[in-house]
């Protein structure tokens, strides 16, 4: 499913038009970006969290020289479902 799939759907069962409705998508997006590049978390009761983890840095090998190399902390965005859309989506498959 893509955005504009989304918007479809939203215009379709609301009634709003599909520019209004897309204007709204964005912008929970951006917000949601916004949020967590100031790292903050976002939670949707019912849905889940969208939070930044982060990554400590590690040492790592080159699979093909057998170098080790240094990773360097990084920040990764993040996708934790509830427990109401776990269930749901378990009976759906």
């Amino acid at each position: 499913m893509t955005k504009a799939d989304i918007v479809d759907r939203i215009a379709t069962a609301t009634g709003i038009t599909k520019t209004d409705v897309a204007i709204v998508v964005d912008e929970f997006i951006s917000s949601v970006i916004e949020a967590m590049k100031r790292n903050e978390r976002v939670e949707l009761r019912g849905f889940g969290v969208f939070q930044v983890v982060k990554r400590a840095p590690r040492t790592a090998r080159n699979p093909r020289t057998g170098r080790t190399i240094r990773i360097p902390e990084r920040y990764l965005p993040v996708f934790k479902p509830s427990k109401i859309l776990r269930a749901m989506v378990e009976e759906g498959s």
